[in-house]
Order: structure tokens, then sequence, then C-alpha cells
């Protein structure tokens, strides 16, 4: 089984967060003050990625999931440790107090997941997707690189490419709230588009690491003028995978 050493960072602004998963599922529940480390767990990163919501409270199962409300494009910073089974997973703004999504779901012992709350103009959903880490190599000399198209449009699916090396490694047509796979692709620069024929039109280059993993935020309003709500690229580093050993 992999081992992940976990530090997180929106674009390139470094968090404080470091934490391996050889710890993570023995430390404490972050919704609850239980202490017994034989408790099975999950980890869970969340993520407000609704333009039209400068604060946002993620509810799991009744528990908030942050001290603060999270702003436009913020996440909780680290995987934070959850309880499994069915789980209620509710949105709200924190101004008003009115709820914005509700939906369940069931998560697993020792498996990684992330949230993502979508939507804007009072249409908001939430999108859960795997963490796979363990099926990345963490001896093959790749980076891995995954997207999410958070690009308000229901409508219109866009044209994902992510470039490695002068070849595409990722060309999708990915619909609306679509979470692509992690992807191997060589360490150095790699260049992200994304275009669809409502007027979504952006792409971005950025430096990817050997045995680090990567998700794509393609985020914002198609037209939008406002520097923050525009059709845009941001990037995350999930954290860097490493081998683990026996017995540990």
């Amino acid at each position: 089984m992999n081992k992940v050493l976990f530090y997180l960072r929106r674009s390139m602004i470094p968090v404080i967060a470091v934490v391996s998963s050889g710890l993570l599922f023995t430390a404490c529940l972050k919704d609850s003050d239980y202490n017994n480390p034989d408790i099975p767990a999950a980890g869970l990163l969340s993520f407000n990625l609704a333009p039209d919501q400068s604060g946002m409270v993620i509810r799991l199962s009744g528990n908030s999931l942050t001290r603060e409300p999270l702003s436009y494009t913020g996440f909780t910073g680290n995987y934070q440790n959850i309880y499994v089974g069915d789980r209620n997973i509710e949105a709200f703004n924190y101004n008003s107090s009115n709820r914005l999504t509700s939906s369940s779901y069931n998560f697993e012992k020792d498996k990684y997941y992330s949230l993502f709350v979508t939507g804007n103009n009072g249409a908001y959903r939430n999108i859960v997707s795997v963490d796979n880490f363990d099926s990345l190599s963490a001896s093959s000399g790749k980076a891995y690189v995954r997207y999410i198209n958070a690009i308000t449009d229901s409508v219109n699916a866009s044209t994902v490419t992510i470039a490695a090396g002068g070849s595409n490694v990722v060309n999708d047509n990915a619909a609306y709230g679509a979470v692509g796979e992690f992807t191997a692709v060589t360490p150095g620069s790699i260049t992200i588009a994304v275009k669809n024929n409502n007027g979504v039109d952006a792409n971005r280059s950025i430096n990817v690491e050997q045995k680090k993993a990567y998700t794509v935020l393609l985020i914002g309003v198609p037209g939008a003028t406002d520097e923050d709500k525009k059709v845009q690229i941001k990037f995350i580093n999930n954290g860097t995978l490493a081998d683990s050993t026996a017995n540990q």
C-alpha cells in the first residue's frame, strides 16, 4: 500500500499541514472528540468552488468541517479524518444560513476523498471523488495530475487538455462537474487548457514535481469580467507519494 505524505497549497501559496497516511487514520477524528485509534476513518479534503459564495459552511452529518467559513476557492487545507459509512453532506451560506446543498455519500475505511461544492446563482451541488493514491507509483519518476471542471456552464461541455513534453496526456470532453483521473506526466512544465463554445477559453502553464499529485481547478463563470469570478485555472498540490515498506 502506498504511503502518502500530504501537504497542501492553493496555487503557489504554502499552507501548514503535513500529514502522512500512516498517521492519518490513527489520529483523532475531525468531527468528534473521540480519540480511540481503532475507530475506522477516511480522509476528506473539501473545497468551495461556487463563485457567488464568499463564505460557505460545510457540514458532515451536522458537524462543521471548519471553524471559519470557506471563501470562494478556499479549501480545508488538509485531509481531515472523518467517520466512515453513509454520511450526510450539507453546505450553507455563512451569512444567511440558507442551505445550498444536501446529499449523502458512503465513505469507506482508509480511503481518501475530495468534496467539491460547485454551482452558481441558486443552483449548487456536492461532487465527491475517490482520490486513489494507492494506485499511483512513487517509483515511476512521474508526477500525477487531474482536474475538476467547475466552470459554471451546465449546458456546454468543455475540451480539457493537459500537455507535457509537447504531447497531450489528457484530451477530454468534460461536462460540468467532471473530475478527471490522476494521470502520470513527466515532471517539469505542463500546460492546461479549457475551451468550449460558450466563450470559455483559458490556459495556464505550471511546473510539477516528481512523486507529487496535483488537482487542477477549472473555475469561474463564463463571460464574467470580475477578476475573481472570471474563468481561470488554479491548482493545489495534494501531496507527495512515498513507497511504503514492509510492516509499516
